[in-house]
């Protein structure tokens, strides 16, 4: 069992990653506030110390912790390192993305070094807790105004506090609407304030706190002189709130955010992660049973990894058992690596999805260049078709991993008078290949490096619904006239001996995504598509189930029965098992009256998905009869 503790951006993103699991954890927040969506965490609110804390972990049997709390929420940072200390429990933090500390603003480690001369206008944007801290500015006469959350508890605290309502403001959106932040809603106590003259966002404020608020709008000359913010990362608006102030000229201070706590107990484990993808990677590690399949990393991530492995060793000599790769989405994760004569490499992880390249090296020698380049060599496949990120000859490096491994590499260029040639390669590649869609999708000689995300989630329909749209795409752009999409294997067998004109590159696996399938055809606007089909699929289909996966439909004998009396078939099916047994239990005279009412149905519910292509049903028999 895991106690997550939230009320954050990245309480609500950490519970979306666990729910990701189907087990029940705890989502923990102090006044319950905060909106989020649990379907398997169950919400407990109320401040814990921590004997209350280690208490609910004894009880609840908790296994875990992850802190997801605010930046600047030291007491329940303590808290929670104490009771895992005590409890010897694991402990996650899981933090937020910053950016790069910048010079040109002045940097605090608390607001006690705010040191501002009237006539000073100050907007402080440190939260509630702040409002005393500051009140010996406004004794010495700087006039300060405070942007507090939107709720009723921040404007009780904020009145305790002394201040005044005319000095309280909100966030505002560019329609004058109320921002949610960490998901409180307006209330009817702010409202009430509103109607009373509180200054709200209006005017120089919207433009400081609500960077979307139309710029002609402003009058500048209602502008504060500096503004005070917390170091709150991405997700608190921290670079937009910044570039706001600096556009108009403010003095900008910043609260740095403080160091969170180390572990009384030495052999405590307290790691952090700054990411939903990482998160889970950690909890697969502590409580591998959390989650009942586990995640790996793409070819993209394992590429990046060795990539700049293998640069450190080119221009620093170092030899890391592990680097961190920033992904996609800004998170960083820890790979770890290895090295051999002359290169560096990851071992690709698959966890818990199929596939054919699971523990391969995924090698990246790294040579000194004018400029940086990639390169394909040994096991990594070339395209030799359209419709791919980049043209024929190139190596099947796709531009995701290729801006990872630039994004990645260029931290370690950074000041060398040099730049490097990484050369990626995986041997046994062209072998594995043979075993995946390349050859139908054209890439040939090796496997290709991928990722969109950086990270593989078990069975991902994403991961397999991706592959489509490429194999579609690659279709589309090899002139096709149309595109023959088929469940699998056996299917496309029977299709192609149809359409022995087509090339291998129009036909197209659906598996069970065959809506999606679709969906996809008609975003890339092709305008022929023939859809082969056998009974087991078809009769879910008919019956309106556009993913035919059997965790989402089934069978449904009475379904086939009422299908079966419209074509006027009186024959008892309760003793059938599967689908094909059909096929042997209509009479064969019937068999052409049964097929055409099984593809109205289909057609009746797939050509809205194609509405401005042609559509064409074909059903299969086991033995390639094609109705």
């Amino acid at each position: 069992m895991i106690l997550l503790l939230g009320g954050t951006t990245e309480g609500r993103h950490a519970a979306a990653a666990l729910e990701e699991a189907g087990t029940v954890f705890y989502y923990s927040t102090k006044t319950g506030e905060q909106s989020v969506t649990l379907h398997h965490g169950v919400s407990i609110s109320g401040a814990l110390d921590e004997d209350g804390m280690s208490a609910f972990c004894r009880s609840h049997g908790i296994r875990l912790i992850v802190d997801a709390s605010h930046p600047f929420a030291q007491a329940l940072h303590q808290t929670a390192v104490g009771v895992a200390a005590r409890l010897g429990l694991p402990l996650i933090r899981y933090e937020r993305i910053y950016p790069e500390r910048d010079n040109r603003l002045t940097w605090l480690d608390s607001i006690d070094q705010l040191n501002l001369e009237p006539p000073t206008t100050l907007l402080a944007t440190t939260g509630v807790k702040s409002i005393s801290l500051l009140k010996p500015l406004e004794e010495r006469g700087v006039k300060i105004i405070y942007r507090i959350l939107p709720r009723e508890s921040s404007i009780r605290l904020a009145r305790q506090q002394g201040a005044r309502d005319d000095q309280l403001c909100f966030y505002h959106d560019y329609r004058g609407e109320f921002l949610e932040e960490r998901g409180e809603i307006l209330n009817s106590e702010v409202r009430g304030l509103g109607g009373s003259g509180v200054r709200d966002m209006t005017g120089a404020l919207d433009a400081i706190l609500a960077p979307t608020y139309h710029r002609t709008h402003v009058p500048t000359r209602n502008f504060p002189d500096a503004i005070l913010l917390k170091e709150s990362g991405l997700s608190g608006a921290f670079c937009e709130k910044v570039r706001a102030a600096q556009e108009r000229g403010m003095k900008i201070y910043v609260v740095k955010r403080p160091p969170y706590p180390a572990s009384p107990n030495p052999d405590a484990h307290l790691s952090t992660v700054n990411g939903p993808h990482g998160l889970r990677r950690m909890v697969e590690r502590l409580l591998p049973e959390f989650y009942p399949l586990h995640s790996g990393l793409t070819t993209g991530t394992c590429a990046t990894a060795a990539a700049k492995a293998a640069t450190l060793r080119l221009l620093r000599g170092e030899q890391p058992n592990e680097v961190m790769v920033t992904l996609p989405n800004g998170e960083q994760i820890a790979v770890a690596v290895g090295y051999g004569d002359g290169y560096a490499y990851a071992k690709k992880e698959s966890g818990d999805d199929p596939d054919v390249t699971n523990g391969v090296e995924v090698r990246v020698s790294a040579e000194r260049s004018p400029q940086f380049e990639i390169a394909g060599g040994e096991g990594v496949g070339r395209f030799t078709l359209p419709g791919f990120d980049y043209p024929p000859g190139q190596p099947a490096i796709n531009r995701g991993p290729r801006q990872m491994m630039a994004d990645n590499v260029a931290a370690i260029l950074s000041g060398e008078s040099t730049s490097v040639r990484l050369t990626v390669s995986v041997p046994g590649g062209e072998a594995i290949a043979r075993k995946t869609f390349n050859p139908r999708l054209g890439i040939e000689g090796g496997i290709s490096i991928i990722g969109v995300s950086g990270i593989v989630k078990p069975f991902s329909e994403e991961a397999f619904i991706q592959s489509i749209r490429k194999c579609l795409e690659v279709a589309r752009a090899s002139g096709s006239s149309e595109v023959v999409i088929n469940s699998g294997g056996k299917s496309e067998r029977f299709v192609k001996a149809r359409y022995p004109e087509l090339p291998q590159q129009a036909f197209v696996e659906y598996g069970n995504y065959i809506g999606k399938t679709l969906q996809m055809a008609a975003e890339l606007h092709i305008a022929r598509v023939t859809l082969g089909v056998m009974l087991g699929k078809a009769v879910k289909l008919a019956a309106g189930h556009l993913d035919t996966h059997s965790r989402r439909a089934v069978m449904d004998k009475h379904f086939i029965s009422e299908m079966l009396r419209a074509c006027g078939i009186g024959i008892d099916i309760s003793a059938i098992t599967l689908a094909r047994e059909l096929w042997q239990a209509i009479p064969p005279q019937q068999l052409t009256a049964f097929a055409n009412e099984v593809k109205s149905r289909c057609y009746e519910h797939c050509k809205p998905l194609l509405p401005n292509g042609e559509l064409t049903i074909l059903l299969i028999d086991e033995q390639g009869t094609i109705y």
